[in-house]
């Protein structure tokens, strides 16, 4: 098949009239199809709902339906402008959990949530929350996208505790959780355990501290964070309540001077702002996460330069190099494992569980359909491949799966028939072609 450009008349082309719509899940053909659908028979649904309303699940779209929910105030690498300019990338979400986790998904971009009551100026936190509860009795699960720090933490923490169906804010655990699965083979590949990794990461936004969570939670015992002003270390006085939690007791103060023996970096701040000598100067068999878009923190080929033909695992945000990071492979299924055992949350041992199952797939034989949409690159188990593809469809099974048996043994979801589910996956899985 031939490739379209990805140019601004294309792009602008393909978007036309929009990526999302309605598909009926029932025949709406004939006048008994109506009465069932809608009055007379709706009725009888309406009050098994008032008499028991756990059957919500039962009888309404909810137990598959997502609310993908954003003030438009941190838009993918473009920053603030607005919930009507974040839509394109809401529906963007909405087709990407369709497609990838046969998740049913709504853009739901909000105004009127910054401080100043209107469209302009800082998140308010409360205004979200007010606005996710009031609409939260349609859907199985809210995914909170592009909204700016430190009110998302807030927003998610506090929606969290006051719902009780999973919330995710995917640009703070999206890229955490594939950053680990990575980290876990790069592990292997070296012979170091987690434990042993001496980690540098750049940036503590939203999605560097989730990062620095995820991987303490794994088992990285050694983490330095800098953010713009340097190493994040104790005797730091301007530290919010995030960032003081992974200050480090250090004697380093620059970027530069905690890349020393490092093990790994995590770039998740700035295009360009790691030199080749940083590189040079890590320990053996160094890991690059390069992962801010559209340009990394430092490319490829510098890296490769910098190391010549010492071992090295180099890791990006880019679909054009190996080892991409690319959130589509955490959302869609850890999102479709929640809903499929009625989760309440999606607590820290479903994410762990989704990471460990995208690392254990990553060491798995490709099957040829897969190893032929990517004809350029070897996709074996080693230092260039450490992430699986995005388009393998044994993620949907494997990465669901695993997060909805970790939801059942953690207390997040009710006792499950998991042998069943797995089936109903594989089945589900062959069903979508």
């Amino acid at each position: 098949m031939a490739t379209v450009p990805v140019n601004r008349e294309t792009v602008l082309a393909f978007h036309q009239g929009g990526k999302v719509g309605v598909s009926l899940t029932k025949p709406l053909k004939t006048q008994n199809d109506l009465c069932l659908a809608y009055t007379p028979g709706v009725a009888h649904a309406v009050k098994e709902i008032a008499a028991k309303p756990e059957t919500i699940f039962d009888y309404t779209a909810k137990r598959s339906l997502v609310a993908v929910v954003s003030d438009g105030t941190a838009i993918l690498g473009l920053g603030d402008l607005g919930a009507e300019a974040s839509i394109p990338v809401m529906e963007g979400k909405a087709v990407l959990f369709k497609a990838f986790g046969d998740v049913d998904a709504w853009p739901m971009p909000v105004n009127h949530c910054r401080k100043d009551g209107k469209n302009t100026g800082k998140t308010d936190a409360q205004r979200v929350i007010d606005v996710v509860m009031a609409i939260a009795p349609m859907y199985g699960g809210i995914n909170l996208e592009d909204i700016a720090a430190p009110a998302c933490f807030e927003i998610e923490d506090r929606l969290d505790a006051m719902l009780d169906i999973p919330v995710f804010h995917d640009d703070q655990w999206g890229t955490a959780v594939i950053t680990l699965a990575g980290l876990m083979n790069y592990s292997r590949l070296c012979g170091r355990g987690l434990g042993e990794l001496r980690v540098v990461m750049n940036g503590a936004g939203a999605a560097g501290i989730r990062i620095a969570d995820m991987c303490k939670a794994a088992g990285v015992k050694d983490l330095i964070m800098c953010d713009t002003k340097g190493v994040i270390h104790t005797d730091r006085t301007d530290l919010t309540e995030h960032k003081r939690r992974h200050a480090s007791t250090t004697s380093a103060r620059t970027l530069t001077e905690a890349f020393r023996g490092a093990h790994v970096f995590i770039g998740v701040s700035v295009a360009n702002c790691v030199t080749a000598e940083e590189i040079r100067s890590m320990g053996d068999y160094p890991a690059i996460f390069a992962m801010s878009n559209p340009d990394p923190e430092v490319r490829p080929e510098i890296v490769a330069e910098a190391l010549g033909n010492k071992p090295y695992v180099m890791a990006t945000g880019r679909s054009d190099f190996p080892n991409q990071v690319n959130n589509v492979l955490g959302f869609p299924f850890l999102f479709r494992g929640a809903l499929d055992v009625k989760a309440k949350t999606i607590n820290t041992a479903m994410k762990v569980a989704a990471s460990e199952a995208l690392a254990g797939l990553a060491r798995e034989a490709v099957p040829a359909e897969v190893q032929a949409l990517y004809p350029t690159e070897k996709l074996v188990f080693g230092n260039s491949y450490i992430i699986p593809k995005p388009f393998d469809r044994r993620l949907f099974v494997e990465v669901s799966y695993a997060v909805a048996k970790a939801a059942v043994e953690s207390g997040a979801a009710p006792a499950t028939d998991l042998t069943a589910l797995k089936a109903s996956l594989i089945a589900r899985n062959a069903a979508r072609g």
